[in-house]
């Protein structure tokens, strides 16, 4: 992955280096967190990559619950608890699944509340034959997620119905004493543990992400190999070669000068979940006491067709992050002779040559029209590089949250509607 950023954030380098400075003692913190280990301090988050313990904790686990006959993987959870996972998979697989019917397991996310939805995953279930196709994936760091018990009730009734006792098929990830984890115990379902001072929006390198992840075949030693790679470059304390603290000063710049929307502009289609996890990231983290910046997602190059023209013409109130893929692929190639020769200029170009020549056009059209922005570059859609967009992000967001003096690590006004909801499925309102 790199990060490009000169000539084209518009911002002269003694307002950056202002900045940064003002980060410094922070990055000093950081380091402490990373060489003290663990995950006392709030920042824990950034020893995931390196924890061996907790690694293999997931791993005993996915060899005792995997079978030769595994189909489905269910995630139940909501917000951090089935965001950065689902970004992983549909990176990799996900986003294939309907062209890709053959391969097996999957992953169903199931999230909100939706009575078609649930109907359809009970179909599934009762198509299955054996309860070792499927594994229930329960996650909750609080143990008390509305949307979660819900669907979790009514996915495990129709499961225990069309089975019997199937607990040796469920496990619970969750805060250790939560309600859902103590429950689990005197019902001998297996549990995860979240560490105690991780945010659901910094778990997805925990068992949260692992476990499933790793259930379904994808290499996590090499998705958490990219996260600790750069998370060397991001605590590091030459300020003007950190890639999260430069990032964080450009969108603090941008938040002063009023443009308080940053749009991930994403030339990959399935990146689109990973954008998802990014807008939660930054909406929770910052969000607060009247402050903060819109996180917007736009595909590339389908939204040229549908806000291009807002973009481009309209209200400068934008900083843009372009994120695209270096990665050359020789394989398919528009026809030399095509069969109906609509745009000469395509004419045996690789479709890459066509991508590329459409994110260069894209980044011409905002430099002439002096709109800042960014550029992460990924070498491939691979696990690695995956890791390190993630990890970069994450301590992104910690030193945003410390320019803009707030705290990154809480969500209060998040509990507003689940207070109100609860009130109402109670009859006090």
């Amino acid at each position: 992955m790199q990060f490009y950023y000169k000539n084209t954030a518009l911002i002269d380098s003694s307002s950056l280096s202002k900045y940064l400075s003002k980060l410094e003692t922070y990055c000093v913190r950081l380091q402490n967190v990373v060489f003290g280990g663990g995950y006392d301090e709030l920042e824990g988050s950034i020893n995931l990559p390196s924890d061996e313990n907790l690694f293999n904790d997931v791993c005993a686990l996915v060899k005792k619950i995997e079978t030769k006959t595994l189909q489905y993987i269910i995630v139940v959870g909501i917000g951090g608890s089935n965001l950065g996972t689902k970004a992983i998979y549909d990176a990799l697989f996900g986003y294939y699944d309907v062209l890709d019917c053959e391969r097996f397991p999957k992953i169903i996310f199931l999230d909100t509340q939706d009575p078609d939805v649930l109907m359809k995953i009970g179909r599934l279930i009762e198509k299955l034959s054996h309860k070792d196709q499927i594994v229930i994936n329960a996650i909750s760091k609080s143990g008390s997620t509305t949307e979660t018990a819900a669907n979790l009730e009514v996915v495990s009734s129709t499961l225990f119905h069309k089975f019997g006792n199937i607990s040796d098929r469920f496990v619970f990830t969750t805060d250790e004493e939560s309600n859902m984890y103590n429950i689990a115990k005197k019902i001998h379902i297996k549990t995860l543990v979240i560490p105690k001072k991780i945010g659901g929006r910094y778990s997805v390198l925990s068992s949260v992400g692992l476990f499933p992840l790793m259930l379904v075949g994808l290499d996590v030693i090499k998705l958490r190999q990219g996260a600790e790679n750069v998370r060397k470059m991001c605590v590091n304390s030459s300020m003007l070669v950190n890639p999260s603290a430069i990032s964080s000063a450009l969108l603090y710049h941008y938040y002063l000068c009023g443009k308080n929307i940053n749009d991930n502009f994403i030339f990959l289609p399935q990146l689109e979940s990973l954008g998802k996890w990014y807008r939660q990231l930054m909406g929770e983290s910052i969000g607060k006491n009247g402050k903060g910046i819109t996180p917007t997602i736009s595909i590339g190059s389908t939204d040229l067709h549908s806000v291009g023209q807002l973009y481009l013409g309209g209200p400068k109130d934008k900083i843009t992050s372009f994120i695209y893929s270096q990665e050359v692929d020789q394989g398919i190639s528009v026809p030399n002779n095509p069969r109906f020769g609509l745009v000469p200029e395509i004419e045996g170009k690789k479709i890459y040559e066509i991508i590329n020549a459409i994110v260069s056009g894209t980044k011409i059209a905002y430099q002439k029209q002096k709109l800042p922005f960014v550029e992460i570059v990924l070498d491939g859609i691979r696990e690695e590089e995956i890791g390190a967009f993630m990890q970069f992000k994450m301590i992104e967001m910690m030193y945003l949250a410390k320019l803009l003096k707030v705290n990154a690590f809480d969500q209060p006004h998040v509990e507003l509607y689940k207070i109100e909801t609860k009130k109402i499925l109670e009859g006090r309102v």
